[in-house]
């Protein structure tokens, strides 16, 4: 794609990355394809080359985005689904946060956009006011057909039966390994799962301590970021991120690390690209550090290898795999290794390159276009028939769950339960047997 910035707007780093994309696009149209929000409204502008020609028109002219711009932008789901497709390798996660970065700066959204956007960066991020805000909403939750805004129906709809108590194992601490260490590594605890769901950092120190490694939930460490990173707040974001990577870098300097595990998907995808969000500031070569060793929980435990894994009952599991995982990580085969090894019937639905709808904070701020892909995803999911689903993703299992009866556990509580853990709570109300397909 031809561009034509010019030198002063090529002085500027994002800028000047952004340029060198949109020029390695040739406009081929194969990201179409697999782009869920073109899938769903057919509409050019809502796939990935019909926003890079906004994105492009708008960096260029150091245009004030338009109303159109921003609702074609703020559609897009950043499932990477394109780059996956995208033969002449466009990196388009960095263009569309660079776009979002642009509009959050230079565009003025509706009051009420406004309002809920800072809403969900002061709470969601944030697990002890994630927790407040979910047993409020717990008990508006009745009364949730009464409320006009769709967004907010939304909100009330993800609402959690039960909010889980505190984990003890989330507070900064050292697990010692089962037998001789392997590893030392530390755990990313995330910020909404563990409002949300404490069992999976739980299974995933059992897990991990179970194989010989020394887990380490380091002070200081909190939310990666990603939440307010994709709603274009960079400010708070890097803040966020670069507390971490101080937390991170004091473990590496002192006790040392292996590896630092991740075991929310959406949180993966972004410290690994901490060297790039930090690349021209002064602690660059802290986040190249920690970007470098960062590991989702299924890479690390496919190099270790599963002990013992026989523990568990032998269910037909779908799995689910996270965009953020197999496009975001280009992780597709470890997890479904694993859980074969586990002793597993690992099946995988038809279109399980498509999104699920969650995205992070999409599902509350575009409700209808995440409602007819939780659709979509359910109806392929239940169509293979399992007796329950694996992902390893909390935004994942939050948005399939709310759409199926089917159980949903993340993948390595699976993998815990078969090497001498407990049976997954999830699994509590595990049906016998197969669920007929839809209308059969």
């Amino acid at each position: 794609m031809q561009t034509n910035f010019n030198q002063t707007q090529l002085s500027d780093p994002a800028t000047r990355t952004s340029n060198e994309i949109l020029r390695s696009c040739v406009h081929c149209g194969f990201c179409t394809a697999t782009c869920p929000t073109y899938r769903v409204l057919g509409d050019e502008l809502d796939s990935p080359r019909g926003r890079i020609y906004l994105i492009k028109d708008m960096l260029e002219n150091d245009r004030v985005p338009d109303d159109a711009t921003v609702k074609h932008i703020d559609r897009c789901l950043s499932c990477l689904s394109c780059m996956t497709t995208c033969p002449s390798g466009v990196n388009y996660m960095h263009l569309i946060d660079h776009a979002r970065d642009y509009i959050e700066k230079n565009y003025t959204r509706r009051w009420d956009d406004r309002a809920l956007r800072w809403l969900l960066a002061r709470i969601v991020p944030y697990p002890q006011r994630f927790r407040w805000a979910l047993t409020a909403a717990k008990l508006a939750r009745p009364l949730r057909r009464l409320v006009p805004d769709a967004r907010l129906r939304a909100m009330l709809e993800m609402v959690p039966e039960s909010i889980p108590k505190v984990s003890n194992n989330d507070r900064p601490q050292v697990f010692p390994p089962k037998g001789e260490r392997r590893k030392r590594v530390a755990l990313l605890i995330g910020c909404a799962q563990r409002a949300l769901n404490t069992d999976i950092n739980d299974a995933t120190i059992r897990l991990l301590t179970r194989h010989g490694c020394e887990v380490v939930v380091p002070k200081g460490i909190g939310c990666c970021g990603a939440l307010t990173h994709h709603m274009g707040k960079a400010e708070e974001s890097h803040a966020m991120a670069s507390a971490n990577i101080r937390a991170l870098v004091r473990e590496l300097d002192g006790g040392g690390l292996d590896s630092i595990v991740i075991n929310t998907s959406g949180c993966g995808t972004t410290v690994k690209d901490y060297g790039h969000m930090f690349r021209n500031g002064p602690i660059a070569a802290d986040a190249e550090r920690v970007s470098a060793i960062a590991r989702d929980v299924t890479e690390v435990m496919a190099d270790i290898g599963l002990e013992d894994a026989g523990h568990a009952d032998p269910l037909r599991v779908a799995y689910h795999g996270a965009c953020s995982l197999q496009h975001g990580q280009q992780i597709r085969a470890q997890p479904k290794d694993l859980l074969k090894s586990a002793g597993f019937d690992v099946v995988e639905p038809r279109d399980s390159h498509i999104c699920c709808g969650s995205a992070g904070t999409y599902n509350l701020l575009q409700p209808a276009i995440s409602q007819q892909l939780q659709s979509h995803k359910v109806a392929t999911i239940e169509a293979v028939r399992p007796q329950l689903i694996s992902t390893g993703n909390i935004g994942c299992m939050m948005q399939i769950g709310s759409g199926t009866e089917l159980p949903i556990v993340h993948t390595v509580e699976l993998l815990d339960w078969a090497t001498g853990g407990p049976k997954p709570r999830g699994l509590s109300k595990l049906r016998s047997g197969r669920p007929a397909r839809r209308g059969g």
